[in-house]
C-alpha cells in the first residue's frame, strides 16, 4: 500500500465513522492517528458522549476482533490476562485467554481499577504479549487498546499513573456535539430500529497491517528530527512542568506526526504536521509542579507556549 491509497483509505474509514458518531472530524482523525501510529488512545469525557460507541464502530469499521472490559474496582489483573484452569481429564493446567486477547481492547473507566489490575496492561500495551504462571503467550496482531475515564465521578477513581500515561500514544476528548450535531443526532435515531447506531466494515485484519506500515516510508528531514526534540526537552525545562516529556514520548511524536503526513496523502512530514498532533501526543505525558495544578494550569496549554516559543524550521 502507497501513501495515495493508504490516505484514501483513511478518508474512507473517517467517511464510514462519521456515519455512526456525531463529533467533530479532528477527533476522529485523532484517534486514527493513534491506530495508524500503532499506538495506544486515551479518551477522557463526560458519560454519554459516545466514547464506548467509537470504540466499536472503529474496530467494526476496521474488521478486527473486539473486546471490552468494564474497569471496576474489584477487578483482579487474571480478569484481564487470563488464567491458569486446572483441566481434570488430563490432569494439567490450561491457560485461559482473557479479554485482552483481541485486536482492539476497550478499557472502559480504566481509572476505576486499582493500580495492580491497571498495571496488567502495561506490558501488553508496551511489547505485545502477557505473561502468567511463567508463560508467555502473543496477543493477536494488531493490537492496540482504546482506554476511557470520565473526568467528573472522581470518587472512588484510582489516578492513572505516569508510567501507564505514557503508554498511550494519544489522549482525545470528543466534547459535546454542537446544535446542529444533536438535532442530527435525533434524526438519525428517528430513522433506525436500535439504540445504537452501527458501520459498514472497510478493511480486515491485512489490510489494517499494510496501513499501519505505511507511516515508516515517510520521509522526515533533519532540521524535523530537531525541531521535535527541542519541543519535548522544552517540556523539561519549563516552569509549570515538574516531569517533562520523556524520550519514549519524542518517539510517539515522531510516529503521530508521520501518521498525519500519510493521512494528508504526502511523503514528507511538515512542521505543521508537528504542531498539529503535539498536544495530543504530548500534553497528557506531564506531570505539573504543585503551584501549576492549584492555579489550574491547562496541560495543553504548556504545549502550546513552548510550540510558540520555539523557532519553527523552513523545509
Amino acid at each position: 500500500m502507497d501513501v495515495a491509497e493508504a490516505s484514501d483509505t483513511c478518508t474512507t474509514l473517517l467517511d464510514e465513522l462519521e456515519s455512526a458518531i456525531i463529533t467533530n472530524q479532528e477527533f476522529l482523525e485523532t484517534v486514527l492517528l493513534g491506530v495508524l501510529g500503532r499506538g495506544h488512545v486515551l479518551l477522557e469525557d463526560v458519560p454519554g458522549t459516545g466514547k464506548t460507541l467509537t470504540a466499536r464502530s472503529l474496530a467494526k469499521a476496521l474488521g478486527l476482533s473486539f473486546s471490552r472490559v468494564q474497569f471496576t474496582p474489584d477487578l483482579l489483573p487474571t480478569d484481564v490476562t487470563g488464567t491458569h484452569i486446572y483441566n481434570e481429564r488430563d490432569r494439567s493446567f490450561e491457560f485461559s485467554e482473557g479479554p485482552i486477547f483481541a485486536n482492539i481492547v476497550l478499557a472502559d473507566e480504566i481509572n476505576r481499577a486499582p493500580p495492580k489490575t491497571q498495571s496488567a496492561l502495561l506490558e501488553a500495551m508496551e511489547e505485545g504479549q502477557v505473561t502468567a504462571g511463567g508463560d508467555t503467550y502473543q496477543l493477536p496482531k494488531p493490537f492496540f487498546v482504546i482506554a476511557t475515564q470520565n473526568p467528573v465521578e472522581m470518587e472512588g477513581t484510582f489516578e492513572l499513573p505516569e508510567a501507564q500515561v505514557d503508554r498511550f500514544a494519544i489522549k482525545a476528548a470528543m466534547g459535546y456535539p454542537d446544535l446542529d450535531g444533536e438535532v442530527e443526532l435525533l434524526r438519525r435515531r428517528a430513522g433506525r430500529d436500535e439504540q445504537s447506531p452501527s458501520v459498514e466494515t472497510v478493511l480486515d485484519a491485512e489490510s489494517v497491517t499494510a496501513l499501519r506500515q505505511v507511516p515508516e516510508t515517510i520521509r522526515v528531514e533533519d532540521d524535523l528530527l530537531e525541531y521535535m526534540a527541542a519541543v519535548t526537552r522544552a517540556t523539561r525545562e519549563h516552569r509549570h512542568v515538574e516531569v517533562g516529556v520523556s524520550p519514549r514520548g519524542t518517539q510517539r511524536l515522531f510516529e503521530i506526526a508521520r501518521a498525519r503526513a500519510t493521512i494528508s496523502g504526502r511523503e514528507y512530514v511538515t512542521p505543521d504536521d508537528v504542531k498539529r498532533v503535539a498536544r495530543p501526543a504530548l500534553a497528557h505525558r506531564l506531570v505539573l509542579t504543585p503551584d501549576a495544578r492549584v492555579d489550574e494550569v491547562p496541560k495543553p496549554s504548556v504545549i502550546d507556549r513552548i510550540l510558540d516559543d520555539i523557532p519553527v524550521p523552513t523545509i
